[in-house]
């Protein structure tokens, strides 16, 4: 039993230390992140009928979902990340989520909506998102929070929810730089 754990601990420490590394190039700037929006109210999807502009049609961040989106916030600022946009997807969610994660009121950004019902827009999408990650440079970082098809859209990547996927641009596309799961304070 002993050896099981400590199998396990010697398991977590490359994760840790890949997380470390992944916030020093945060720290050093000129990276896109983008963050699924934090957990939600119950339910898979919005319900039928629902309306960009108004959230009490959607499907809206829990309680859960809200301090994990504060959780993003602490650590931005414990680790003093620099930022010189964040803009999110038009959805209730997305918005919240940066709202509490930037503590400003986001640029709300449509090539960032839901891919979900309109995967017509992926080519759009993804052109825009190279575009701005040309233009980020350090030390400032560019923040997007969208929805989990969009992410995986850009990077192939499925995220959990508050999960930050960064990348850049290299050449003209996005490269991923790494992964930062949701932290636990």
């Amino acid at each position: 039993m002993k050896r099981l754990f400590l199998a396990g601990l010697l398991a977590l420490a490359p994760l840790a230390h890949a997380d470390d590394a992944v916030w020093a190039k945060l720290k050093a700037g000129g990276n896109v992140l983008l963050i699924r929006h934090a957990s939600t109210e119950s339910g898979l999807g919005d319900p039928p009928g629902f309306k960009l502009g108004d959230c009490t049609t959607q499907r809206n961040l829990s309680e859960t979902g809200r301090e994990e989106a504060r959780r993003l916030a602490r650590q931005f600022k414990f680790r003093a990340i620099n930022f010189t946009t964040a803009r999110s997807s038009q959805w209730c969610r997305c918005l919240e989520t940066a709202r509490l994660a930037f503590g400003e009121e986001p640029e709300p950004w449509p090539v960032l909506n839901s891919l979900y019902a309109k995967p017509e827009k992926e080519f759009e999408l993804i052109e825009a998102v190279e575009a701005l990650a040309a233009k980020v440079k350090p030390p400032y970082n560019a923040a997007l929070v969208t929805h989990n098809f969009n992410i995986r859209a850009l990077t192939g990547i499925s995220p959990s929810t508050a999960e930050i996927i960064v990348v850049r641009g290299e050449g003209g596309k996005l490269e991923v730089v790494g992964r930062i799961p949701l932290p636990a304070q």
